[in-house]
This record gives structure tokens, C-alpha cells and sequence, in this order.
């Protein structure tokens, strides 16, 4: 199967809930992948809570923050939109998505952002 990576700077949040969702929506069309440049110690606790309540995923059961250097080289490389520049991985991006991050921000704002990468997983 084609590998897809979501990255992220931090593989906290966006690309996390990206590849959670790409599992459960399209985990039998692709092998999906989330990574970062820098990591954090846990998952954004807002979207781990959302990911819960939307859609039943744990994502701390199957997930953790990760560099670019610990998943496979990607098929299809997306970036989730860097707001200062996007990381270089060795590749050009295939796509950049360019979502706004919700850290910091209320639960419509995440909800927002978890939408957009539903429907952007189900166009791949």
C-alpha cells in the first residue's frame, strides 16, 4: 500500500489527528503516517478528547509524537500548513492543506480543523 505522511512541526496535533482519522476512514486504501521536526511530550489533550467523542479513537492507545526520521519514507508527503515555514523531509510536498492549528483555541475551532481532514482524507 501507498504510505501517506501528515507533517507537522510538532506531531502534536493536526497531522496527529490526521493520521487517527486516515486509520479509521481509509486505513484499508493507505498506510498512514504522522511526523514532525520537533516533538512533543503527549498528544494535544483537546484533540485527543474530540478524536474521543467524534469518532470513538483513542489516539494515546495507538499514537505518540514522532520525527520525519522514525516513520517510512513516504508515498505522499502533506504538509498540514505551517504557519512559519514548512520543514523540509526530503521531498517536495505533495500537498499542503493548509489548516490553521487550533491550539489554544475552543472545541469549534478543533471540530472545524477535524472536518477539513476528514473531507481532504476522503478525496486522496
Amino acid at each position: 500500500m501507498r504510505k501517506v505522511a501528515f507533517i507537522c512541526v510538532h506531531n502534536s496535533c493536526r497531522s496527529q489527528i490526521a493520521e487517527a482519522l486516515g486509520k479509521h476512514l481509509r486505513g484499508t486504501d493507505f498506510d498512514f503516517y504522522s511526523a514532525g521536526v520537533e516533538t512533543k511530550p503527549q498528544i494535544n489533550q483537546h484533540a485527543v478528547r474530540l478524536m474521543r467523542e467524534l469518532y470513538g479513537i483513542d489516539m494515546e492507545k495507538t499514537q505518540y509524537s514522532k520525527l520525519i526520521s522514525d516513520i517510512p519514507k513516504p508515498d505522499i508527503a502533506i504538509s498540514m500548513g505551517c504557519d512559519v515555514g514548512c520543514p523540509y523531509i526530503g521531498k517536495a510536498f505533495d500537498d499542503n492543506w493548509n489548516l490553521p492549528d487550533p491550539t489554544g483555541q475552543n472545541d469549534e475551532a478543533f471540530i472545524t480543523v477535524i472536518r477539513h481532514i476528514e473531507e481532504n482524507i476522503m478525496k486522496l
